[in-house]
């Protein structure tokens, strides 16, 4: 049984919190949000300056202001890049992590305004706010401090919009990543790949179309696998509207194929190639990806996995207490390929829940599966049954293996890990990080199953 087989996939949830109505409680507490406005005897052109704090992943206080011109002051108090943006409107644009920003409205007049951080993803795991603007009584102190509103829970209405998220799982899209790139064997035995780096329409979720950045039509780009030994020629063409590189991470590699524009090589330019040439000589579990502008390139989708030889098993030991078979064999292997940025945003393989890959397997088989972290974070991966044995770091195998329940997987590091999926069901496999896979309208990210027959 195949994916696309698999129909629906039910698991467990974890508990959410909808803000259906904001609710204005005003306090004076160090910490919280500051609005300070004019107090002219008119509210006729009163200007108001709003304070605002983003984090992961909030958009802090319940904000209001006077009708006229209204200024946002924001500061970003989160570990990452965010923005404050207008919904259909103006934009402070990123913001770094520790970073401020200004976000002049202008005119505004009585009403309710959506506020939102459009970096994929992040609308959906709770950066969403409401400006209410009105007509403030000239006598009051306009200069106080607000604590963040309480929001009214609809608590049947995140039921069924739970419900409804899980039963699209897992979902049709357009587009696969991660497909394995057969190479053209030349006459002296060199294997040749062909890749071509292009902005094309990549649907992350249902109906969720955007702009990535790919090889080869798809996100992440084509698998690549060789043998030790194996001479290596990889031709890169471009049809990004900017310059180009190709970084190999994690491979031993001359210095002029290390793939840095302009250090090791010129970069290439809209519509030309470049070739690279390289032995692959140790076992590697690799990645390959854009370095030039790489905080844009990678992030919209410029990456992909890069095999060299197989992992060796620790076959016939005994790790913490569990005897590993001296015959174990490999009947499925995963390359899960996470993100948390770009147009992409938090992913797995390209995709976002429903549209993430459900793995089927039967009772009994092992499964090897390396994590790929290509992202902008941490992102500690949670198999919600089998426990994992970490047998490899960055393509180095461990001669001390461990078993986890979740293991942290950081930006540009590599995980190999062995489970032996020996109990029949359908179980849940994703970030533990809560608001990377579930939202106020349900479940959505970093999550996918593991499904045992």
């Amino acid at each position: 049984m195949n994916a696309d087989e698999f129909d629906s996939a039910r698991f467990i949830s974890r508990f959410l919190f909808k803000g259906l109505a904001l609710i204005v409680v005003p306090l004076t507490v160090l910490g919280v949000v500051s609005l300070t406005r004019d107090t002219a005897p008119s509210t006729a052109g009163m200007a108001s300056t709003v304070n605002v704090a983003l984090s992961e992943y909030a958009i802090s206080g319940t904000l209001k202001a006077s009708a006229g011109d209204v200024t946002l002051a924001v500061t970003n108090k989160g570990s990452m890049e965010h923005n404050l943006t207008l919904k259909d409107g103006a934009t402070t644009g990123p913001i770094p992590a520790n970073g401020t920003g200004t976000l002049p409205l202008g005119n505004l007049d009585p009403g309710s305004y959506t506020l939102v951080c459009t970096i994929p993803g992040h609308t959906e795991a709770g950066m969403k706010a409401t400006l209410v603007v009105d007509d403030m009584d000239p006598s009051m102190d306009h200069s106080t401090t607000q604590q963040a509103g309480t929001p009214a829970m609809d608590y049947a209405a995140m039921d069924a919009a739970m419900e409804a998220s899980i039963k699209l799982f897992p979902a049709k899209t357009l587009g696969k990543g991660n497909q394995l790139l057969q190479p053209k064997v030349l006459t002296d035995g060199t294997k040749e790949f062909a890749l071509t780096a292009a902005i094309i329409d990549w649907e992350v979720s249902p109906g969720k179309i955007v702009q990535a950045w790919a090889y080869n039509g798809q996100v992440p780009g084509p698998e690549l696998r060789v043998a030790v030994g194996d001479k290596v020629r990889v031709v890169v063409t471009n049809h990004l509207p900017m310059g180009t590189d190709v970084h190999f991470h994690g491979f031993d590699l001359p210095f002029a194929m290390d793939g840095v524009a302009p250090i090791t090589q010129e970069l290439i330019k809209e519509n030309g190639t470049f070739v690279y040439e390289f032995e692959a000589t140790r076992p590697a579990v690799a990645m390959y990806h854009a370095h030039h502008h790489g905080q844009m390139q990678v992030t919209n989708g410029l990456f992909g996995v890069f095999y060299v030889g197989e992992m060796p098993l620790p076959k016939g030991r005994v790790i913490g207490g569990t005897a590993i078979p001296a015959d174990l064999k490999i009947d499925r292997r995963i390359s899960m390929v996470l993100n948390d940025a770009g147009v992409i945003g938090l992913s797995l393989n390209g995709k976002s829940f429903p549209a993430t890959e459900p793995y089927v397997v039967k009772s009994g088989e092992w499964i090897e599966a390396t994590y790929f972290n290509e992202g902008l974070q941490i992102h500690p991966m949670h198999q919600h049954q089998f426990p994992q044995l970490v047998i490899a770091r960055d393509g180095l195998p461990l001669d001390h293996p461990y078993w986890v329940d979740t293991l942290s997987v950081a930006p540009g590091e590599r995980y190999t890990v062995l489970m032996n999926a020996n109990k029949v069901g359908t179980w849940v496999w994703h970030c533990h990080i809560l608001t990377h896979v579930e939202s106020d309208v349900g479940m959505f990210g970093m999550v996918t199953a593991l499904v045992v027959q």
